[in-house]
């Protein structure tokens, strides 16, 4: 049995480089690459013999028209190119290939490059159609399984910070353990999500697609990496404080998967868009991070604590209701803060998309907060006088506000695919106020003029 698994660890450490297919080195243009002048044609590298078909390479401008020859191979197998119809204006241009690599599968791929124009990310390419309904829902189910994962293990951390009963503790650990791995393949299947759609391939194709323009050439992708292998050792220490029946790995198993999170707000319209700054940055990550602790310790209470842990459920329930009433202020300004950078005006609520959005997540998170404030107000008082009867119906409350909380991260799920209402530069807006002054000061002079022509 120790052979065999040595035999599949070297295995994995050393794959077969006769079954590879080709990999794209080079391109020219390269990728996102801004250039003052046009070029000739656009030429793809690989590292093994390909076979290039007529429509191996088209060049599309941003109005979809394509601009590029028939592709073929040079005099090297390894080499194809495509000579581009005319001398290209000034206007940002996707690049989608595809060849027949030596193995006989189809290798697929994409890249952007501008003439006098910044490049658009992979993502944001011609053809890409944006996020769908069905992201939507796979980002909600990240945004829940993180509150598993990283809120269930806060809730340990800075709520019960001692051991808990055999049931509850099992109970705990299987509750985080469907987090983490939720939080992996279900990150991984937003990736592929987001790939399909930049690339515009089938699954069964996307599986030999080049996915190196969108890991390494969007803030998305390597967000996506670093968050992959961030979570995959924050899954780690929590492996070994359930093998080892040691908490002490908790600590750094929170810290660490909060700190990870953070590329959710390092890759998103608080990095991306325009007025971004380190502060939009740090107060998503703040507005996330607090929701996620809120949501992962009312899930745990109510399954965990309050069922299963009666001698601790009186000082965890006290404790939580402290903890979560910071959670609710960071929560709050934070998100205050957000929607003001990100709605200049406050009539973008009710004439925009997006704000139609926030409208209901509003609408949502006043729920959810008169839920907790009754919670607040008339069970914490309750239990600190020692009222036991309040057990047997509390556990459902809690659920219940969690619940709230996750139509809140739905919310949000949506709000993160959607692009806020564009900024009008200072200039352009005192411009148009006065044109707009001008043009009543017009109307209102020349009225008169008009009524008189046109009265007895």
């Amino acid at each position: 049995m120790r052979r065999l698994a040595v035999v599949a660890l070297l295995a994995l450490a050393f794959p077969a480089a006769a079954f590879a297919h080709a990999s794209l080195q080079h391109t020219g243009p390269s990728y996102r690459e801004r250039l003052q002048t046009a070029p000739r044609r656009v030429w793809l590298d690989f590292d093994q013999t390909v076979k290039a078909l007529p429509n191996s390479i088209q060049v599309y401008s941003s109005r979809g028209d394509v601009v590029s020859l028939p592709a073929r191979n040079e005099k090297n197998a390894d080499y194809v190119s495509a000579q581009l119809r005319r001398s290209l204006p000034r206007d940002a241009y996707t690049v989608r290939w595809h060849v027949i690599s030596s193995d006989g599968h189809v290798i697929s791929g994409l890249f952007t490059f501008g003439v006098r124009t910044p490049a658009p990310p992979p993502t944001e390419a011609y053809g890409a159609s944006g996020p769908t309904r069905t992201e939507h829902v796979v980002r909600w189910l990240y945004f829940l399984s993180l509150a598993l994962f990283v809120g269930g293990i806060g809730f340990r951390v800075l709520v019960v910070r001692g051991p808990l009963p055999p049931r509850a503790e099992k109970r705990f650990y299987a509750l985080t353990a469907i987090g983490a791995l939720a939080t992996l393949n279900v990150g991984i299947a937003a990736f592929v999500l987001r790939a399909e759609d930049a690339l515009q391939l089938p699954f069964s194709r996307l599986l030999y697609g080049d996915l190196s323009a969108i890991v390494g050439g969007t803030r998305f992708g390597q967000a996506f990496v670093a968050m992959t292998l961030g979570f995959a050792l924050v899954t780690a220490l929590l492996f070994l404080s359930w093998l080892t029946d040691r908490t002490v790995f908790l600590l750094p198993a929170f810290l660490l998967g909060l700190g990870f999170a953070s590329g959710l707000s390092l890759s998103g319209h608080s990095a991306a868009d325009a007025g971004a700054s380190w502060k939009s940055e740090l107060a998503d990550w703040v507005h996330l991070s607090a929701a996620c602790i809120w949501i992962g310790g009312l899930v745990q209470l109510a399954v965990v604590v309050l069922p299963l842990a009666p001698d601790l459920r009186r000082s965890a329930f006290l404790r939580f209701s402290s903890v979560a009433t910071v959670l609710v202020a960071l929560l709050i300004a934070a998100g205050t803060y957000l929607s003001i950078l990100r709605l200049p005006h406050v009539h973008d609520l009710w004439t925009t998309g997006y704000g139609h959005v926030l409208l209901v997540k509003l609408g949502l998170v006043a729920l959810a907060l008169a839920w907790g404030g009754i919670h607040r107000l008339v069970a914490v008082p309750a239990v600190a006088r020692g009222g036991e009867g309040l057990f047997a119906r509390l556990p459902r409350s809690v659920l219940g506000e969690s619940f709230a909380a996750m139509a809140v991260l739905l919310a949000a799920a949506i709000l993160v695919d959607s692009r806020p209402p564009p900024r009008v530069p200072a200039q352009t807006e005192l411009s148009r106020k006065a044109s707009t002054f001008e043009t009543k000061t017009f109307v209102s002079r020349s009225t008169p003029f008009f009524r008189t022509e046109a009265g007895p």
